[in-house]
């Protein structure tokens, strides 16, 4: 390595005559201009002290030299790449939730050097600050305490609009439901799937709209969802998100028949195209009327589908994101999963698990095999719940807090 040379400059540092950057040595402002041995630098951002100042135009994907080493390539932040689909999602979910029916307010807390800055974040998703909505940066806030307080000064100020707000009768048509199932076994799709796939086709009958979802999780059986879509092109959409999980996990050395997993082959599952049969239940039998992909603003009525991984927690993200205010969730094997700021309905989908579980499941399907109790005759009864849970009855997570650490963002990109 060359001998580093530090040449001081009232404003800035030159490490090294053959560097591309220069160094701040104080704040400066956006256009101001410095002398760089006889070139002119008109700055077109604010610089805080250590950052760099590019010296001359870098073409992007070119070396950049430091000590007269090359220390990266003009395009890369910290985390993940600054652009494309990663970075993409996760603004996409984060608004989603800022937007979302059930926050009165919103705190949107940030450190300050992510490549995911509050400013590119608000732009890029046509949020405005408004005394509902206050971002906070750490680092400019002046630390974590500093941080917390501003936060619990804020949310202090967004009260009285949110105590202000009362209860009023809507119709069922304003409910949006995420369907999950999670630790599946060989009754999910004999009980508890067909069931709440009966109290689907009641709310899209009443105007309202169900989500389903996994993608890995109905595959081998998307030609049951396909025969229902409103038009060719609602069918192309879904067999588009099939290919490019094809194509993903052959990229990532995996295969979509990696599935199911040790619980759900303990459970009685033994192939994915068993499960998958068996999750699809969960949607009715009415006609699928849109396709989204991750996140995206659920905006057509009925049964819909949104593109997302099989894992719970990840999916139930991208649907509250979408303007899920209900999830339900089925099991098998017995799911704690909780959700916020959507209440999580629990049903289990054998008699034994919902004694075994009961301060956890809120609905046993395990009488449609125990006893005979008809599919329909369930599902209306499912369906009166979630009228009842829509209406301010609590759910079992919810009794029991569960739910404050499920904000899971799809993480498409690489973390770096």
């Amino acid at each position: 390595m060359n001998q580093a040379i530090a040449v001081i400059r009232k404003a800035f540092l030159c490490l090294h005559p053959q560097d591309d950057v220069l160094i701040a040595t104080r704040p400066l402002a956006v256009q101001h201009q410095l002398d760089d041995a006889g070139h002119a630098i008109t700055l077109k951002q604010a610089i805080t002290p250590g950052h760099k100042i590019a010296r001359r135009p870098i073409a992007q994907g070119a070396p950049v030299r430091r000590y007269n080493q090359i220390i990266g390539f003009a395009r890369h932040g910290c985390g993940m790449d600054s652009d494309g689909a990663g970075i993409d999602v996760l603004r996409k979910t984060i608004a989603g939730y800022a937007r979302h029916a059930n926050f009165s307010g919103v705190v949107i807390i940030g450190l300050g050097c992510e490549a995911n800055q509050m400013d590119a974040l608000f732009m890029s998703q046509g949020m405005d600050e408004n005394p509902l909505l206050k971002p906070l940066v750490i680092q400019s806030t002046g630390g974590s305490r500093k941080t917390t307080q501003a936060a619990i000064e804020a949310i202090a100020s967004m009260l009285p609009a949110a105590n202000a707000l009362k209860r009023q009768a809507v119709s069922a048509s304003h409910l949006c439901i995420g369907l999950q199932c999670g630790g599946s076994d060989g009754y999910s799709g004999i009980t508890a799937n067909p069931a709440l796939g009966a109290a689907c086709d009641i709310l899209v009958a009443q105007g309202g709209t169900v989500i389903l979802s996994e993608t890995p999780e109905i595959y081998g059986a998307e030609h049951l969802l396909t025969r229902r879509a409103v038009s060719e092109a609602v069918a192309k959409k879904l067999i588009d998100r099939i290919r490019w999980w094809e194509s993903y996990t052959e990229k990532n050395n995996g295969s979509m028949d990696n599935n199911p997993s040790p619980g759900n082959k303990a459970g009685g599952l033994t192939t994915i195209l068993e499960k998958s049969l068996g999750a699809v239940a969960k949607a009715g039998s009415t006609n699928l009327t849109e396709v989204y992909e991750y996140a995206d603003a659920v905006t057509a009525k009925g049964f819909v589908f949104m593109d997302t991984p099989g894992y719970d927690p990840v999916s139930a993200t991208g649907q509250v994101a979408g303007g899920a205010n209900l999830i339900c969730f089925t099991t098998g094997r017995g799911s704690v999963y909780g959700c916020k700021p959507a209440p999580s309905i629990k049903l289990a989908t054998n008699s034994g698990l919902y004694q075994r579980m009961q301060e956890d499941m809120d609905i046993n399907c395990g009488d449609i095999v125990d006893q005979d109790v008809p599919v329909a005759e369930k599902g209306q009864a499912i369906f009166e719940v979630m009228l009842r849970i829509a209406s301010g009855e609590k759910t079992k997570s919810e009794a029991l807090g569960m739910g404050n650490d499920e904000f899971v963002p799809w993480q498409l990109g690489a973390v770096m």
